[in-house]
């Protein structure tokens, strides 16, 4: 069975890898272009295409997927099976190729948090725990029919870089399993049943990472969990991006107005709506992150409260 493998970022790097060690015949790669990045603008190559290219894989690299040099290039590699995983929209021209189809791993339990940004809405919603899911790609976006599903836990201290990295581990393992199915012949294709409660996961923009200190002390803790490491929840101070990446909180009765706060014995306490937001790693703009103990050494407050 050969396979085309689609993937871009660091999460879809453990499942080629295990495809690969599985013994299957991957006989190309499509992923994102080079792009220029830092200082300088050199060209960054994905975390998908460094390793492809260092066991040898063949590399395809479209700026557009109807593109007719692409697709011809595609359709002559006589995939009988593609996998995506952490890559963009694709077109019936694309998905459709392979005579077995194209199937997609998901970091959740669909038709649960359908959408760009599972991880981070699930902890930013207070989930205790989330899945992931193999399905076969159709026309609407994450609708297709479901192979496979595992549960996955979200703990009490769980962030989006810990959830990612747990969650990249266990979805290769699922695409290998997964695919030994297709091989077989034998494998479910679960309908994915239509309901009120579905909660979507859109793309993470700048107005979901500003904290709002009028909530609750536990909705803004799950929102600074579910933006760590990136792109991290924020507030102001005398105007500044000051980004919180870490927190605990308190829940008690105060006197305080939101956003405004206190420093006692290296803590630093934000009144929110029920209790306090106590920051544990921190940047201030401009400054490096740090524990919050290292930021109260040069922290001279001539504002009475974060915004």
């Amino acid at each position: 069975m050969k396979i085309v493998f689609f993937g871009t970022p660091e999460f879809a790097v453990p499942s080629l890898e295990a495809v690969i060690e599985a013994g299957y015949d991957v006989v190309g790669v499509v992923t994102a272009p080079d792009k220029p990045s830092g200082r300088g603008l050199q060209l960054n190559e994905s975390a998908v295409k460094k390793f492809a290219v260092s066991i040898g894989l063949k590399v395809l690299q479209p700026v557009k997927l109807k593109d007719p040099q692409f697709i011809e290039e595609l359709q002559s590699l006589h995939a009988d099976l593609q996998i995506v995983i952490a890559f963009r929209m694709m077109p019936e021209i694309v998905w459709n190729m392979p005579p077995l189809g194209t199937f997609n791993l998901h970091a959740s339990l669909l038709p649960q948090y359908r959408g760009a940004a599972p991880i981070n809405r699930a902890i930013m919603n207070g989930e205790t725990y989330t899945g992931l899911t193999t399905f076969f790609l159709k026309h609407e976006i994450d609708t297709g029919n479901i192979v496979l599903q595992e549960k996955v836990e979200i703990t009490n201290d769980e962030t989006a870089g810990t959830l990612h990295d747990k969650m990249m581990i266990a979805g290769a393992a699922l695409v290998v399993k997964t695919l030994d199915m297709v091989n077989a012949g034998e494998y479910p294709l679960i309908e994915q049943m239509a309901s009120e409660d579905i909660k979507h996961a859109p793309k993470i923009f700048k107005e979901d990472c500003k904290i709002q200190w009028t909530q609750n002390a536990l909705s803004i803790y799950n929102q600074i969990r579910g933006l760590s490491p990136y792109p991290a929840a924020f507030c102001l101070y005398k105007n500044d991006v000051f980004k919180i990446y870490s927190a605990t909180i308190i829940i008690e009765q105060h006197s305080l107005k939101p956003g405004e706060f206190i420093i006692e014995k290296n803590m630093l306490k934000i009144a929110c709506n029920d209790g306090y937001i106590l920051p544990t790693e921190v940047q201030a703009q401009g400054k490096k992150r740090m524990d919050i103990k290292s930021f109260l050494v040069g922290f001279r407050p001539d504002a009475s409260s974060f915004e």
